[in-house]
């Protein structure tokens, strides 16, 4: 049932620590870890106010899913959520694509065409890898979100910006097109740094590829969940959903195994045991001073170890117990 206290356009759901932005299961942000519920908590005042915002974050982090759920949560839901990404497009053409063009601005391109600014008019402008947008678009941006107007290009009169822009790169200072303008800023932690959030994660793609290969969900084995969790991910929740949806297809009927895992990772990919071991243990000492407040002596307890061996484990980590208090 709706959720009288949440934002416009989200509902309740049955997994706890997880948001919804929409009514399709794939539309829902899973985790439970403070990283992540400090993310969702800032995209709620987004999407309260309509200033341009910035989000940055490893690649396959989930960026683009934190600015839907800002559109879908502000007042522009029912309006366009366009997508405008610099990757792909030629650094001559980013300006066409973004402001639009009259007719024969272009040699070659004799049509008019219209921006994702225009088109996104009433809703949310998602500029994906805005960092390659280059200086003289940057500030052009930059003075079109100012003045509330912008171009297109080969017109002299100005359109009203009816669109609210959502910058997104993979670095929090290489947009500088709204690094003088009043915005909303959020970073997009990677999964190796909210390791609570990985066994939920991978319960809901698993409940994603099942259902889209109109199978049922038996879970994950214990060792493949010891699997999950020693993983370090670096290619964050989407790697995570591409190896789960491809060890379903290994495992048959059956429940996801440790080695189902292991061979749905690419070779470049798979950690090393050294590497693994860090990841797990880095996480593992993440959980337990998250648990008991950064309490050295409780959670050292809890590992069934003396003080001071867990002492060591944790400055072998680099984790600080003071970020825990």
């Amino acid at each position: 049932m709706n959720d009288p206290g949440a934002p416009r356009g989200e509902f309740a759901s049955g997994l706890a620590g997880e948001r919804v932005i929409g009514r399709r299961r794939s539309d829902r942000i899973v985790g439970s870890s403070r990283a992540i519920q400090d993310v969702i908590e800032q995209a709620v005042a987004a999407a309260a106010s309509d200033l341009p915002v910035r989000i940055s974050g490893p690649v396959g982090a989930g960026k683009e899913q934190i600015a839907r759920a800002i559109h879908s949560w502000s007042a522009r839901a029912s309006g366009p959520f366009v997508v405008a990404s610099c990757l792909g497009v030629p650094e001559a053409l980013r300006g066409r694509e973004l402001f639009g063009c009259a007719e024969s601005t272009y040699p070659g391109l004799p049509e008019a065409h219209e921006g994702a600014l225009a088109r996104a008019a009433g809703g949310t402008l998602l500029v994906d890898h805005a960092d390659l947008l280059g200086g003289d678009l940057s500030q052009a941006l930059a003075k079109a979100l100012a003045d509330g107007r912008f171009q297109r290009e080969g017109e002299a009169g100005a359109i009203p910006l009816a669109a609210r822009v959502i910058a997104v790169s993979r670095h929090p200072l290489s947009i500088s097109a709204l690094r003088e303008l009043p915005h909303h800023e959020i970073v997009v932690p990677p999964l190796a740094d909210r390791a609570e959030d990985i066994l939920p994660l991978a319960s809901h793609f698993l409940g994603l590829a099942a259902a889209e290969a109109g199978v049922e969900a038996v879970g994950f084995t214990g060792e493949a969940r010891t699997a999950l969790l020693a993983d370090p991910w670096p290619g964050n929740a989407r790697e995570l959903a591409e190896r789960v949806g491809q060890a379903l297809r290994l495992s048959g009927n059956g429940a996801i195994t440790a080695e189902a895992l292991l061979i749905a990772a690419p070779p470049d990919q798979i950690p090393s045991f050294k590497d693994a071991k860090r990841a797990f243990e880095r996480r593992y000492v993440i959980g337990l001073l998250r648990r008991c407040d950064g309490n050295i002596s409780r959670a050292a307890r809890l590992a069934k170890k003396d003080r001071k061996d867990f002492y060591d484990v944790i400055r072998r980590t680099g984790v600080d117990p003071t970020e825990f208090r």
